[in-house]
């Protein structure tokens, strides 16, 4: 019940669906009591003209009744049509005349005309007629017959609407769906984008009653989008001009290291120096996330995964080697996948920096791309204390950090590699590298590959 009242309050189609089948039932069942009463009546005059047309009959036989007193006869093969026909006597009341039936106790004096009696507890329809010989007659026929000859016609007549409206009702509501479809298309559609897709929605097939509604959501989109694009502008902005001043900085710490120092300016000093090595690589980071943000979404150059993984171990082995990390590629299998390479390299150099720093001293980190058909799989696994599964989905927000990890970081590398991803139309999972021990992390990257694309295995 209380899901009936909150459709019948919130949806539209059900209420137009709903008022629409009650004023459809309350016609038919209107038209049909009218169909039925009027049938009814229909039926019970043409009864009534069959005793006219019985009474027409005697008269124009010219029947002999001879010395017969209150003759009573039966006409009719069934029940439905038997017909009762009796004969006046200008003496008295007669007795009966066949042996089978009684005779009605019609009162002599009575006028012609038609007339609905009682005799012996059952009701009869009569008829009394003055024939032109001048005897009178009376032709009855028993109303319970006559009734259900006169129901049994208005059923018929009313058959077509029990029949016909439960059609219509569901004819009905398949229409009033079959109308609001486009809106739930659109519902759909607006549903199924991703946060950055911030395009109009199309009006195609969109009711006229609509339209006004999806025209102010375009509008909306079009401000949210020029409001993202402001922001995104400001990070990359603040993030280039704070460039400059940490420069400048780092440049006076390297000088000032080069002049004779107490051992407790020098620790200080370099504490400057990572802080400011640290502000340099999140600007770094964040600079990246803008670029990543606002570039386009598809890049039709074929880029080789173990390419991509060659540079990147390039680029972070001092950073390996400082901690002692064993770090290679697991597989000599490569794939061609189609991508902006520049993006690639971002994603894999992120996954790569967060596994080294989060591996302990002389821990493992392995990069490995396996292919299964049309799907390629890039993985980066590590021998680090790996992420709880209550945690997973928010790593993935801006400057998350895991607490008790004590590593140091921008807390925007996952958030770059889910940014990539989401935009290529690829998926992210984590999980344990070691499901055992539930440790080590796992971070798969799955791509879906195009009918015109072509994966390998040759080794490189």
């Amino acid at each position: 019940m209380d899901g009936f009242a909150f459709r019948l309050k919130h949806s539209v189609r059900f209420r137009i669906s709903l008022w629409l089948c009650v004023a459809i039932f309350a016609v038919a069942t209107i038209a049909g009591i009218s169909a039925f009463v009027s049938a009814f009546d229909e039926a019970h005059e043409l009864q009534d003209d069959v005793l006219r047309q019985v009474a027409t009959l005697l008269g124009q036989t010219h029947v002999s009744l001879g010395d017969t007193i209150g003759a009573f006869h039966s006409t009719g093969g069934g029940e439905e049509s038997r017909v009762i026909v009796q004969y006046f006597t200008n003496h008295h009341s007669g007795e009966a005349g066949d042996g089978d039936t009684r005779l009605l106790d019609i009162p002599q004096n009575i006028a012609d005309g038609i007339y609905t009696m009682s005799f012996g507890g059952e009701s009869f329809r009569v008829l009394i007629h003055t024939l032109a010989a001048g005897r009178r007659v009376a032709v009855a026929q028993e109303t319970g017959l006559r009734d259900e000859v006169a129901t049994a016609s208005a059923f018929r007549t009313v058959t077509p609407f029990l029949v016909l409206v439960p059609i219509l009702l569901i004819i009905v509501a398949q229409l009033v769906k079959r109308m609001f479809s486009p809106i739930a298309s659109l519902a759909t559609d607006v549903d199924a984008r991703k946060e950055q897709d911030l395009y109009p929605l199309s009006q195609k097939d969109i009711p006229v009653e609509v339209r006004p509604f999806v025209t102010a959501i375009n509008k909306l989109l079009a401000r949210v989008g020029q409001s993202m694009e402001t922001q995104k502008r400001f990070i990359a902005d603040a993030a280039h001009e704070l460039r400059s001043p940490l420069t400048a900085f780092s440049l006076q710490a390297e000088r000032l290291a080069q002049i004779p120092m107490s051992p407790q300016a020098s620790e200080r000093l370099a504490d400057l120096r990572r802080g400011i090595e640290r502000g340099r690589s999140q600007l770094d980071q964040l600079l990246t996330l803008a670029r990543i943000q606002s570039a386009p979404a598809y890049s039709s150059s074929s880029v080789s995964v173990l390419h991509v993984y060659r540079r990147v171990l390039e680029d972070l082995m001092p950073l390996a080697e400082a901690k002692r990390i064993d770090i290679g590629i697991e597989s000599g299998d490569d794939a061609q996948i189609s991508a902006n390479e520049i993006e690639i390299r971002t994603l894999v150099k992120n996954l790569v920096d967060n596994a080294i720093r989060y591996t302990p001293e002389s821990g493992r980190v392995d990069l490995s791309v396996k292919i299964n058909g049309k799907h390629v799989r890039l993985a980066v696994t590590d021998s680090g204390p790996g992420i709880a599964p209550a945690e997973r989905a928010q790593v993935f927000e801006p400057f998350y950090r895991v607490l008790g990890s004590n590593q140091e970081g921008s807390g925007l590398g996952l958030r770059i590699v889910k940014t990539i991803a989401d935009r290529l139309g690829w998926d992210v999972e984590l999980s344990y590298s070691d499901k055992t021990l539930r440790s080590g992390l796992c971070v798969t990257v799955d791509i879906c590959l195009e009918s015109d694309r072509q994966s390998g295995g040759a080794e490189q």
